[in-house]
């Protein structure tokens, strides 16, 4: 069978173990290794107040070559102090040790309650674990994938295989993250690991587009979290003539990055906290990409767009006053919606439409909201899901 996790790539290394931070006694605590080293890039949250990992691994990054990834889920390490950032640093200084590495080539990241300190003792004992079920197998993958998980209910990952200069190259992601998700960013956790040889700079501009494109254009519930980070890891050991420049092959490689993106994100949306279903939501001729954006997102913030998509209820008039409610540049004479190839709005009057065919299209798994504003030529897209009586119930009895 093919392996689809994290360690598909050449050149990585991956476990997953319990170490007694989440009191459910489930995995928590994941090592990503790159014996060999690797190229490494980054974006975090863009919220105020970060996690004390991603205040570590914002410096740690900019190291030439890293050596591994080590995440722990259960505490964020957020809010807690020059004591929390000593932990993060200590994360990295003993994942070093166990593998024979330098601490600043080391990652961390961390998901979970808020405002605790971590639990050294339980993380050690864990990263020491952790070193010893290293491996390249497929098992070994799907263990860190369950081990950042937090009120997620699957593991979410994903693979994309191609050809550049000949040589196969391959791309393997695995994301966790089911609310508090609100762009920018709206990855909570992303790790992707690829053995394709490209330049440092070049593969921060590929991350920085595809997550721009895809995680960062999803919200569960408009909220940002504090420990949002995505990394992607390039081992180069598919030995392709090195990506150097933004050319074909750049070109190519960026596609399969999106598209593997993308796959994670329609994942995080149908596994997002209560959710049964997902919509994208087109906002076009606009003014201005940023209203686009701002409308686009208006609609899947939106609790009774949410919730009518949990009822399969075609509301139009709730996206309509989703958009017109956030101050953005439109013609109500011009305004128009629909639903899949549905419209139910056109010109800024109701159109007759089937009501059933219409909740049957609400109804799948996932639709596409099209609004037209009539002011421009500008576009934007923003993904989202449905709201239901389980989203309140998971965060109710979410405990501190």
């Amino acid at each position: 069978m093919a392996n689809n996790t994290v360690t598909a790539a050449r050149g990585f290394l991956a476990a997953g173990v319990r170490c007694g931070i989440k009191k459910s006694g489930k995995a928590d605590l994941g090592l990503i290794v790159c014996p060999a080293g690797a190229k490494a890039a980054a974006v975090f949250t863009t919220n105020k107040i970060v996690s004390a990992a991603v205040h570590v691994c914002k410096e740690h990054v900019k190291s030439a070559s890293i050596s591994a990834v080590v995440v722990n889920s259960g505490n964020a390490n957020t809010c807690t102090g020059q004591l929390g950032i000593k932990n993060a640093v200590k994360m990295c200084a003993e994942t070093a040790k166990q593998i024979e590495a330098e601490p600043h080539r080391i990652l961390v990241a961390s998901t979970g309650i808020i405002g605790e300190q971590l639990p050294m003792g339980k993380i050690i004992t864990g990263i020491s674990k952790a070193a010893t079920k290293l491996s390249a197998s497929s098992k070994a993958g799907l263990d860190f994938t369950k081990a950042i998980m937090t009120t997620d209910t699957k593991p979410k990952q994903a693979v994309r295989r191609l050809e550049i200069s000949g040589k196969k190259i391959t791309i393997a992601g695995a994301v966790k993250g089911a609310g508090m998700i609100g762009p920018n960013m709206a990855t909570t956790l992303c790790f992707i690991t690829t053995d394709v040889a490209i330049s440092k700079p070049l593969l921060g501009r590929a991350l920085k587009n595809a997550i721009g494109n895809s995680l960062n254009k999803l919200t569960v519930d408009g909220h940002q979290s504090t420990n949002d980070t995505a990394i992607i890891l390039a081992s180069g050991l598919a030995s392709n003539r090195p990506i150097l420049s933004q050319c074909p092959r750049y070109k190519k490689f960026t596609g399969a990055l999106m598209d593997l993106c993308e796959d994670l994100v329609k994942q995080m949306a149908l596994d997002a906290e209560g959710a049964t279903r997902m919509f994208k939501v087109v906002v076009k001729g606009a003014a201005t990409e940023a209203d686009a954006a701002k409308a686009a997102r208006a609609v899947a913030d939106y609790p009774l767009v949410k919730c009518a998509v949990h009822g399969g209820d075609p509301n139009w008039g709730r996206i309509i006053c989703a958009v017109g409610s956030v101050g953005i540049k439109l013609n109500p004479d011009k305004l128009s919606c629909k639903l899949n190839d549905i419209t139910v709005f056109k010109n800024g009057g109701p159109r007759k439409f089937d009501a059933k065919k219409a909740s049957k299209v609400i109804s799948q798994t996932e639709h596409t909201i099209t609004v037209d504003l009539g002011v421009g030529k500008s576009s934007d897209f923003c993904y989202g899901c449905d709201l239901s009586a389980e989203y309140v119930k998971i965060n109710a009895d979410y405990h501190t």
